[in-house]
């Protein structure tokens, strides 16, 4: 039987097959998610900001994308992931609100998006695909069985990367 996991906003969690990780309302956030095809292991981080420098007092770490990101390969390499064998997907990054101007700060999606890409590259887990910006809300799951992650979109559809 499939374990449905959730993963709530600024949370992370492990998971090994048979599996899903599932969450719900990627606005400007985004979901990260790795897989390693040989052992069917999957992880998944919502991430809120690109960076955790910009926080003085929060212990959250799931909540940024250079500690979050960092957090989810150490809990995969823990379950028995092997970082050689890990693929990374993501999804969200939206401007959900559109604001007067050319302030960058206010792109908090796209910064998401871009933090969360370079992570991984410093990393060195390959980008396999993503579904980002726009300025709708995205539901997303990653099965165990494929690595297949599954994008909701209102108005959207359904689409797989």
């Amino acid at each position: 039987m499939v374990e449905l996991i959730r993963v709530g906003m600024a949370d992370l969690k492990v998971a090994c097959h048979p599996s899903i990780l599932t969450t719900l309302g990627l606005g400007s956030c985004v979901g990260i998610t790795l897989y390693d095809c040989k052992k069917k292991i999957i992880g998944m981080a919502h991430i809120m900001l690109p960076s955790s420098r910009i926080a003085t007092a929060n212990t959250n770490r799931a909540k940024f994308a250079d500690t979050g990101i960092t957090d989810l390969l150490d809990q995969m390499l823990a379950l028995g992931a092997n970082k050689k064998d890990l693929v990374a997907k993501i999804a969200g990054g939206a401007q959900m609100f559109a604001f007067s101007g050319s302030n960058e700060i206010m792109k908090i999606g796209a910064r998401n998006s871009e933090a969360s890409r370079m992570m991984l590259k410093e990393l060195n887990i390959p980008l396999l695909g993503e579904d980002t910006g726009g300025n709708h809300g995205r539901t997303i799951e990653i099965s165990s069985e494929d690595g297949r992650l599954m994008v909701k979109t209102i108005g959207f559809g359904i689409k797989y990367i």
